[in-house]
């Protein structure tokens, strides 16, 4: 069965080495608009989300990943046979590797003259949902890996290279609990933003 990863990235930076590397070793990539076509001009083939989920990119990017193909492929676990039974009768077919990171709230309130609806506009919603349920499938069953910073990327790499294409479940666990750290940063980050905005 091939691996499937989805990626969908903000900061670009580092992702010609990832996806040589994870070519190399049989991965289906699928990704956002900007992202895909980013991962085109590197030379690399990927299913655009739209394509994916059969349902179009709503109007400014609000709806993209919010989608059961997207969730149920990272939360859904297809060695229970149960959940199996449900992947299948609704089309949902697992993810392996989740590469993200998020809209740049936090420099973007610092900006001077920054507007509410600025910041609000980069408050990233599909993102830290995905990043939740790839980080929970990789706590239960040890089956996903998710990157949300590209400062990982070449750890990842060297551990594919090193172990035949496959990532130890201790570094799965390592990386989901650097994921959980990074929404509960940018929440706090939200918060604090629109508690500063109640002070004035």
């Amino acid at each position: 069965m091939a691996r499937r990863a989805l990626i969908s990235v903000y900061d670009k930076s580092g992702l010609g080495p990832l996806l040589t590397c994870l070519a190399r070793h049989g991965f289906e990539m699928v990704a956002t608009g900007g992202t895909a076509q980013k991962i085109k001009e590197l030379g690399h083939w990927c299913v655009e989300v739209s394509a994916f989920t059969g349902y179009p990119e709503s109007p400014h990017g609000l709806i993209k990943t919010l989608h059961p193909k997207i969730h149920g492929g990272f939360l859904l676990n297809a060695a229970d046979p149960d959940e199996k039974r449900y992947m299948v009768s609704q089309g949902i077919v697992p993810f392996d590797l989740l590469v993200v990171n998020l809209y740049p709230f936090e420099r973007v309130v610092k900006e001077k003259n920054v507007t509410l609806r600025q910041a609000a506009e980069n408050v990233d919603i599909g993102g830290p949902a995905m990043i939740r349920a790839a980080a929970k499938s990789a706590l239960l069953n040890k089956s996903v890996i998710v990157l949300t910073n590209p400062d990982q990327y070449q750890n990842f790499i060297e551990e594919m290279e090193k172990n035949n294409g496959n990532i130890p479940e201790m570094m799965k666990i390592r990386f989901a609990k650097e994921a959980f750290a990074l929404t509960s940063r940018y929440d706090l980050a939200i918060e604090e933003y629109l508690s500063r905005l109640g002070e004035s």
